[in-house]
Formats: structure tokens, sequence, C-alpha cells
């Protein structure tokens, strides 16, 4: 997959927008791309601090085909040269809210509740709400505690974490999937004030752990760890 198709699933994403076979798309690129997990997470940023301190009201059954016929006709306008990658994602989003307004006839606050809170806080809703839903948890060095809950059925798990260090700008918390002897790079995040709520990006199997590393800015280069977990939970 190309980086600029990726970039319109990460936006559609961002918005609640995806089709079932594009969400699927969206995972899996995430998988073989474990560094586009930061274009992910600015997406679904930039589209959250849009509708910030806005009241939620509920939308009505046709506003997802709209939303996305208005995004499908929305020129996407060229992002300034010297930040090209990252401008031009903000604006797709930007783009599709304002096809939003416009085009609908809704104000952003239609869809604020599915834009705030994050994502990974309505996948953990999700998760929760499943008949198969269920949990681990194992202790942080420091005195925090990392719990995944997931969902064999929803084909979703997520890091619920509280008591994570403050990292410097040149590393970054990344997950990983230990399946036997083999860790799958599952995203990686930034934890806000010690506490993270991050979706895996990659299906999690009966019997996985899920470890945490600390690596370079952008997660490591190899795919592979290179530093001994903080934390490893095992899901059986």
């Amino acid at each position: 997959m190309k980086r600029e198709e990726f970039a319109e699933l990460a936006a559609g994403h961002a918005l609640h927008a995806l089709s079932e076979k594009d969400e699927a798309r969206f995972q899996r690129a995430l998988i073989a791309n474990p560094r586009w997990q930061v274009q992910a997470e600015e997406d679904a940023q930039t589209a959250a601090h849009l509708v910030s301190g806005t009241a939620a009201v509920e939308p009505p059954a046709s506003l997802r085909g709209a939303l996305l016929a208005q995004i499908a006709s929305t020129p996407q306008v060229p992002a300034p040269p010297v930040s090209r990658g990252r401008g031009s994602r903000i604006i797709f989003v930007l783009a599709a809210c304002a096809a939003l307004v416009v085009g609908i006839g809704y104000s952003a606050v239609v869809i604020g509740d599915q834009l705030i809170p994050s994502t990974s806080v309505v996948a953990l809703e999700r998760v929760q709400d499943a008949d198969d839903a269920a949990q681990a948890s194992a202790p942080l060095a420091d005195g925090g505690t990392a719990t995944v809950h997931w969902s064999q059925e929803l084909g979703a798990a997520i890091l619920v974490a509280d008591g994570l260090e403050p990292l410097t700008s040149a590393q970054t918390y990344q997950l990983w999937l230990v399946r036997g002897e083999t860790p799958l790079p599952a995203g990686i995040f930034e934890p806000h004030g010690g506490e993270a709520v991050v979706e895996l990006a990659a299906p999690l199997l009966d019997g996985d752990i899920v470890a945490v590393t600390i690596e370079q800015t952008g997660g490591s280069a190899t795919a592979l760890p290179t530093s001994d977990p903080i934390v490893a939970i095992a899901t059986r």
C-alpha cells in the first residue's frame, strides 16, 4: 500500500467513517508499516481538536453515507512544502469535517460524540461490552499497572496503562505481540500524564504475550525490539 492511500484510510479511521473492509486494510497496513502509527494518531488528534468543547447530539442514521460521499467529492488542498506529509493528512481531515458542515448542513457537534473521547477509548468500550471480553494485567516497575482488554470476536485489543515514565523526544513506547518466540510490532504510542489507552495495531491471538518496549522515535527501525520490555502481559 502506498503512503498516500494509507493517509486517506487514516483520515477515514479518525472520523469513524471506514467500512469494515477498509478498516481491515487500515489495520493490516499498520502491521506492515508500524511507523505509520504516528500518522494515524496525528489524524485522530486533529479530528478530535476540531470539535473540542462542543456538545454531542445524536447523528441521523444517514450521516455516515453522506459523509463518505462528501469526502469523495472534496478536493484536497496541497500542503506547504515545509510540512508536506503531515499537512496533507491534516488538510484531508479538515476537508472531511468541512464537507460535513457545508454539504450536509450539520455542524461539527453532530460527530462530536464519535471523535471525543479518542478512538482507542471508543474501541475499549466496545471490547468491554463484547460477549467474550477478557483482560489480563501486570505491574510496572514504578508502581503503575498495565492491563490488556481484548475480544476475539471483535478482533481487537487495547492496552490501558498508568504510571508510565515520560520519555525523551528521541524515544517512544512500542507495543509488541510475542507469538511463540516471534515479536510482532503492534503500534507506538505516547502517554499523557503517565497514562495511555491505545489500541493494538495487530490482531491478538490466544496465548500471545503483549509487551511494551522503549524504542527510538518512530519505532524500531528493524521491526524487532531493541530493549528489554518494561512489561509483558500473558493473555492465556
